[in-house]
């Protein structure tokens, strides 16, 4: 049975590898297997279970019913193996509002402890990054709200964390960054980006007023959409520049003390109303340019505020967590 979650907007299908068999697509028995494999599955299962039923699609609504797939638990008991399904059939290393949804379906089977921390392993065939990518998640309850953390772990920074070439550097508040010319070239003022690694690759463009931000309907008209996703998108989708395996984009702009107003264009995926990893990312940027101090970070997008707490220690951030909630769609 397929189940669909939606998490700040974000909405993903959730499967078992079994229900994914019974429904005739040959995914291997063994997580690691079946992402080495992907290119002969991944896109079969998203035309089955992510694309809108012949006549259903909404005038206005996005290509696909749901922003990806999410495949497992491939075990019975913790820790549990899972795959990230992009719509375009790649797989994800790590997804914030992905894992959130996943834990809220292992909640919904019985299978997520309601006490202490639960590991899940996304497993990727991503050449530039370890597999499976690994998630403490905790149940917990904020502000009366019931959800989880993931601990994302320690994030890295710079053009050497997410393979980035042909970078030139800047500076804003005496901090260095990136300039990325294919941004650059798009929007002068899209001149400033931080790369962040948090299992996944993440650029992030700093901003420095709300008219910078491009809104999601703006990423999806042609000539933009085109653009960014030649940048986003790691071949042949894309162009892999200037990230060979690609990178998720975010732009990033002061709101508040501690508030960051963010949009999100996702590698694999497009624009997007809100991504857990990207908040997590534009938390770490906006700390790494002082915008924000350790401690909690608000970050805002088109499909909710995501709630991030950032560790410090000897002057580096030594860990990201994310609080996030998913609930069940009809």
């Amino acid at each position: 049975m397929t189940l669909r979650f939606d998490a700040r907007g974000n909405i993903y299908a959730v499967v078992s590898p079994h229900d994914l068999r019974q429904r005739g697509i040959d995914l291997p028995e063994d997580a690691s297997q079946s992402a080495q494999n992907r290119s002969y599955w991944a896109l079969s299962a998203v035309e089955a279970l992510c694309s809108w039923a012949p006549g259903t699609q909404p005038a206005g609504a996005k290509e696909h019913r749901s922003d990806g797939l999410l495949v497992g638990p491939f075990q019975a008991a913790p820790p549990f193996d899972l795959l990230i399904v992009n719509t375009d059939g790649t797989l994800a290393e790590r997804s914030g509002n992905g894992l959130t949804i996943f834990a809220q379906a292992l909640t919904e089977q019985g299978l997520m402890p309601a006490q202490g921390h639960c590991l899940l392993k996304v497993h990727h065939d991503k050449g530039d990054a370890v597999s499976p990518v690994e998630t403490s998640v905790e149940s917990a309850e904020v502000e009366g709200v019931q959800g989880f953390w993931l601990d994302l772990g320690k994030p890295a920074f710079g053009p050497e964390a997410v393979g980035a070439q042909a970078v030139k550097t800047q500076t804003l508040n005496q901090r260095e960054l990136s300039h990325v010319p294919p941004l650059a070239r798009l929007n002068p003022r899209w001149a400033h980006s931080q790369f962040v690694r948090i299992g996944n690759p993440h650029c992030v463009t700093l901003v420095a007023d709300a008219d910078a931000l491009p809104s999601n309907e703006q990423m999806r008209e042609p000539g933009l959409s085109a653009d960014l996703t030649r940048i986003a998108f790691a071949p042949p989708s894309g162009v892999g520049e200037p990230c060979a395996a690609g990178v998720n984009l975010q732009w990033a702009m002061l709101e508040s003390e501690h508030r960051i107003a963010a949009r999100v264009f996702e590698r694999g995926e497009g624009p997007t109303a809100s991504s857990g990893t990207s908040a997590s990312a534009v938390a770490c940027a906006a700390w790494s340019v002082g915008w924000v101090t350790a401690g909690a970070v608000a970050v805002v997008m088109p499909g909710g505020t995501a709630p991030v707490w950032l560790e410090e220690q000897d002057g580096e951030l030594s860990r990201v967590s994310l609080f996030g909630t998913a609930r069940l769609m009809s």
